[in-house]
């Protein structure tokens, strides 16, 4: 059974990434959406080599069976037991498999909070410049990428008197200032970057709730300065939400 250890493990991989990736959007945790068919084609890949891995080994266990039966004298079976050929691997090996089963069975939840808190200081350096108007009416649907960029960057001023809606999961500080916060990601959760807001007049829900918090902007510092870092949001009211099937925002 220990030769087939190589075949169960690219099995086991190659389900877990049709399990994220074809029978489900669970993907989306990890890359971006145009990512899914390499996954697709992965998965189907690691699964068909399991299975040629396997049919090799049981025809090369065949194969010894019958030269061990031509070389006992008279068919004497008990000149074979016991005998193997080669060696089988480390047991230890069939650890890897942990792995496999836990993408399989419980694969990871997205990025939240703590990797938000990481990387909260850090943003991109930017020039101050105009933006693009803004749909007519209110509430207008924002993500938190682009209502950042215009609270700091935008010289127009153009989230003024606007009212706004954003979508994103709850962090805070330790002085209990509260955010609502998105993950951006250019190609999967490894190049992860967050974009928050700072919502104002509202009560904290838990950390890593979902919410939709609908208010207006409260400018604060000129345009590209360090006081206009993190945005701020006057709320009207904060909505709790489902988790999306995509978390995370294109950057």
């Amino acid at each position: 059974m220990r030769r087939y250890g190589p075949a169960v493990l690219l099995a086991l991989v190659g389900a877990a990434i049709l399990r994220v990736s074809l029978f489900s959007d669970l993907y989306l945790r990890y890359v971006q959406p145009a990512l899914r068919p390499y996954l697709v084609v992965s998965g189907v890949v690691l699964v068909l080599l399991g299975v040629a891995v396997a049919v090799l080994v049981r025809t090369a266990e065949d194969g010894e069976v019958q030269e061990d039966d031509l070389g006992a004298p008279g068919g004497d079976t008990h000149a074979t037991a016991g005998h193997t050929h080669g060696p089988a691997g480390p047991r230890v090996a069939w650890f890897l498999t942990l792995p496999a089963l836990a993408l399989l069975l419980f694969p990871p939840p997205a990025l939240g909070s703590y990797s938000a808190e990481r990387e909260a200081d850090r943003r991109a350096e930017r020039g101050v410049g105009t933006f693009p108007a803004l749909p007519a009416g209110n509430p207008v649907d924002l993500t938190l990428g682009e209502f950042g960029s215009r609270a700091v960057y935008d010289s127009d001023r153009s989230l003024a008197g606007r009212t706004v809606r954003l979508t994103g999961f709850v962090t805070r500080d330790a002085d209990g200032t509260w955010y609502v916060t998105r993950l951006l990601v250019s190609c999967c959760a490894a190049d992860a970057s967050s974009a928050r807001a700072e919502v104002r007049g509202a009560a904290a829900p838990p950390v890593d709730t979902w919410v939709t918090v609908t208010g207006t902007w409260h400018p604060e510092g000129e345009p590209g300065s360090d006081a206009a870092w993190p945005p701020a949001l006057d709320a009207t009211s904060v909505q709790r939400v489902r988790q999306p099937d995509n978390p995370y925002e294109k950057r």
